[in-house]
């Protein structure tokens, strides 16, 4: 005799609707322009840390706790972009029958390196390459509305 408990997993399994979402929870309230845009407030906030960190650095000693919050603050932000390239673009909205998919794929990869030089210096060109990469992926993957 079968388990109440495995019978009623086995049913529900049998009779359950399949899902044919893009999303690994199909939630409904993810967009990709709104994921674009939190990636835009990443890049700011990135950016102003860079100068935060260049200004504070010219006296560790006293600065040495802000020092420390901005940069935390700057890879965190870097981080959020290359998690949402990787877990949103990757891995929901990117498919391979789209004619445009290596192009996209390189722009990923793109991005994901980009905001990687961001966690490893102060350098303003690579937060300026950031941006000016965030604009085609916009251009790319935004939805027309």
């Amino acid at each position: 005799m079968i388990p109440t408990l495995a019978l009623a997993a086995l049913l529900s399994a049998t009779v359950a609707p399949l899902a044919s979402a893009h999303c690994q929870v199909p939630c409904g309230i993810f967009d990709n322009n709104n994921v674009i845009q939190s990636m835009h407030t990443d890049y700011v906030t990135i950016e102003k840390a860079m100068i935060q960190i260049a200004e504070l650095e010219k006296n560790p000693g006293t600065n040495a706790n802000q020092l420390v919050r901005w940069v935390n603050n700057k890879e965190s932000h870097a981080q959020d972009i290359q998690e949402k390239v990787l877990n949103y673009f990757l891995a929901q909205r990117l498919k391979t029958d789209d004619p445009e998919y290596v192009e996209k794929l390189k722009l990923c990869h793109e991005v994901i390196i980009s905001a990687m030089k961001c966690k490893q210096t102060i350098d303003t060109a690579e937060v300026k390459k950031l941006h000016d990469l965030l604009h085609s992926f916009e251009k790319a993957f935004g939805e027309k509305e």
